[in-house]
């Protein structure tokens, strides 16, 4: 019982923290109704560790390093408002223009990988192979050979949907991680400072539930998320999607730009 409530304590802090809308969550969102399931799993892995290893940081004291070095956070801010800059411009233009990639959802079995195309990308395919078949019809009095059909149809559901490659989806969750100077000042500096206010016996079972608390939500967040692809599966929620997404980073961008 000892144990436990600090251990609450703790868990309770840290969803109050990170329960909110901002760019990791809404990008690990994204993964979630359009990547593999081994994609989703590595992002979610990326927000768990680097929250466990940020809060132990801040438990030992590192974040009064870091509250004595504001210039490094400066340069974290600069970078971190760039990036986000860019990727809310790339989102908006995927709501004002929707491509295959954005009209897609990834409609397959967890382990199967394999991307089934929009109504829109079947009919691409249907009509692409319909002008094929009338062409070889009154130009040759020919079909087309076996497997070129199925050839082109694979090539135009490829080029429907690029999907997050592995290495991709890593590299953008670490950067909207550990780019963001928030993440230092909220985890590093608050979390830690609030786990040694605990006690010298406590504090562990503190910082235990508050790395519980990140685990708990990312894991959530990254795989129920996909019980949301019924829904992605409609072009429009794409866009609205992508408006959101658009208005958040640009929203946090600029707030990092101007030192908010």
């Amino acid at each position: 019982m000892t144990a436990l409530l600090p251990l609450l304590a703790g868990l309770g802090t840290g969803l109050a923290l990170i329960v909110a809308i901002g760019v990791q969550n809404a990008y690990l969102l994204r993964l979630a109704v359009s990547a593999p399931v081994r994609v989703v799993a590595a992002a979610v892995a990326v927000c768990a560790v680097s929250d466990a290893v940020l809060i132990v940081a801040g438990v030992l004291g590192v974040g009064v390093v870091v509250e004595r070095f504001p210039v490094a956070l400066v340069v974290v801010r600069f970078v971190g408002a760039a990036f986000l800059v860019v990727y809310g411009v790339l989102a908006a233009r995927r709501a004002l223009r929707p491509t295959g990639e954005a009209m897609a959802v990834e409609q397959d079995a967890a382990d199967d990988g394999v991307a089934v195309p929009t109504a829109a990308a079947r009919t691409t395919v249907t009509r692409v192979g319909a002008a094929h078949g009338t062409a070889g019809a009154a130009g040759r009095g020919a079909e087309e050979p076996p497997g070129r059909g199925s050839s082109l149809a694979s090539r135009t559901a490829s080029a429907a949907r690029a999907v997050p490659t592995l290495g991709a989806a890593v590299a953008t969750m670490l950067v909207f991680t550990w780019a963001n100077p928030h993440v230092y000042l909220d985890t590093l500096v608050f979390l830690g400072s609030v786990a040694n206010q605990q006690g010298v016996d406590d504090r562990w079972w503190w910082t235990v539930g508050a790395v519980a608390a990140s685990c708990l939500w990312f894991g959530a967040l990254g795989f129920g998320g996909r019980l949301l692809r019924p829904l992605f599966a409609k072009p429009l929620t794409w866009r609205v999607f992508d408006g959101l997404v658009a208005v958040v980073m640009l929203s946090f961008g600029a707030a990092l730009a101007v030192g908010a």
